[in-house]
């Protein structure tokens, strides 16, 4: 597919204010939607978690990358997961909590967050077409330890259109990383979730206060809107 033309901008309306970009330097960026933590069965719900909190972001999710691809913007996912051997695993990471659920245990879709097992996949709805590049990270935020600033860079991309899971922490993550890289970053609220809804309200706020610290909050649909109208 032809890239997005980068002479055209679109408005989408946002908090603290609306927010100009350009279609073809903006990367829709989706962040770990792995069926580890959306599914019944999954790493989330072993923890005592409501993976449907997490499910209901698919939906939104699902309308703003088949938006994205027919713009013909650059489409990213992240998975967050580590080597089989664990060699890229911190210690206290690993080392955390129940022994039972920690990383690198067996769970229901295989072992839990390591690439290449069931669950670390990307849930089915909002699996990668051909061409889209995936992430596979190895901490919370997507820049840690990857080369997604490099891709970004050379594709002068400038903006990131940012959805997934869970708002407070990998989102929230990612958003500092690339708000301290320069670029300019607009989360889409119903394109994110917590398996706390009170942290995900929290972690919006953080982003969008302050004139936009971080960067801007808007919803789907605002996305959805302004490519419309271009």
């Amino acid at each position: 597919m032809a890239g997005a033309d980068d002479s055209k901008t679109i408005q989408i309306a946002a908090e603290p204010e609306p927010v100009s970009v350009a279609p073809g330097r903006t990367a829709l960026v989706i962040i770990d939607m792995q069926r580890d933590f959306l599914e019944p069965g999954g790493f989330g719900a072993a923890l005592g978690n409501d993976v449907s909190l997490l499910k209901a972001a698919v939906a939104p999710c699902q309308a703003v990358l088949a938006a994205a691809r027919a713009a013909g913007m650059l489409v990213i996912h992240t998975r967050e997961g580590h080597r089989a051997d664990l060699s890229d695993a911190p210690p206290l990471k690993v080392e955390r909590g129940d022994e039972r659920l920690r990383i690198g245990a067996p769970g229901p879709m295989g072992r839990i967050l390591i690439r290449g097992e069931a669950g670390h996949d990307i849930v089915a709805e909002l699996y990668p077409a051909a061409g889209e590049p995936v992430i596979d990270k190895p901490g919370k935020g997507a820049f840690y330890q990857t080369d997604l600033e490099l891709m970004l860079r050379n594709r002068r991309i400038d903006n990131l259109i940012v959805c997934g899971v869970t708002t407070e922490v990998c989102v929230n993550t990612t958003v500092r990383e690339a708000n301290d890289r320069g670029f300019r970053c607009i989360v889409l609220a119903d394109c994110c979730a917590s398996y706390f809804p009170e942290f995900h309200e929290a972690g919006l706020k953080m982003i969008k206060a302050q004139g936009g610290i971080f960067g801007s909050v808007a919803s789907s649909q605002s996305f959805l809107s302004a490519l419309a109208r271009a």
